[in-house]
């Protein structure tokens, strides 16, 4: 019941999928891949083993409303700012990977109210987040903010108080991933699998472990074995 977000700074990776599709990631792309009631993929660095390029990246991980948890899995490939919009204004450059926020809609498909954005901000840079949705974090992938007097530092979010804007000042060159939506219930999650069942997971977990689901189109020789 989730969808994988992969977002890359720089390098590439290719991804396979149970579906039978094989696309290359660049920084910048957005690659979103929705489970639903089942999907197996893989992300291959294929690219910066063959050139000895540097790989940085993120991969998000957004939970299902229950109407859509057991929904036929998808792929979406987006790239450009054609389809993922853009601004720089006071030494922040944004770039809305998915959902709305400050009258921006990104062209990527979203089950539920949420946003998430890319900011690449110049030191003592300052932007305020407003208060358009229930739950927002920001996370620090590099460098050095402070959240309304509060200092985070690269690799640790900030969940932002409900209710209230927040202002985010760059002490040094950072890049902030910032995301949020609306609540959507209680989810449990297990290795790789998220469900607001416990009955579901073990249904996922014994179809994991006893191989019955396809594994990736072009990538199906390797299995890995569900945790202890």
């Amino acid at each position: 019941g989730l969808s994988t977000v992969t977002y890359l700074y720089s390098g590439a990776i290719t991804h396979r999928d149970s579906l039978g599709f094989q696309q290359e990631i660049l920084p910048g792309d957005v690659n979103w891949m929705t489970a639903g009631r089942g999907i197996t993929h893989s992300e291959r660095l294929e690219y910066a083993r063959a050139h000895g390029a540097r790989l940085e990246g993120i991969q998000t991980w957004v939970a299902l409303p229950d109407e859509f948890e057991e929904m036929a899995p998808e792929f979406h490939h987006y790239g450009g700012s054609a389809q993922l919009p853009e601004y720089d204004e006071g030494g922040v450059t944004g770039r809305l990977i998915a959902g709305s926020i400050d009258g921006l809609t990104a062209s990527v498909k979203t089950h539920s109210p949420l946003f998430y954005l890319h900011w690449t901000m110049r030191a003592d840079a300052k932007r305020h987040i407003d208060v358009e949705y229930s739950e927002r974090a920001a996370y620090v992938a590099e460098g050095e903010v402070e959240i309304d007097g509060t200092r985070v530092n690269a690799g640790q979010m900030a969940v932002l108080e409900p209710g209230s804007s927040a202002r985010i000042t760059a002490r040094l060159p950072s890049v902030v991933m910032l995301l949020g939506g609306e609540p959507i219930g209680k989810r449990y999650i297990d290795w790789n699998f998220v469900s607001s069942s416990k009955e579901r997971l073990e249904q996922a977990k014994e179809d994991w472990r006893h191989q019955r689901m396809k594994l990736p189109v072009g990538d199906d020789q390797e299995f890995v074995p569900l945790p202890n």
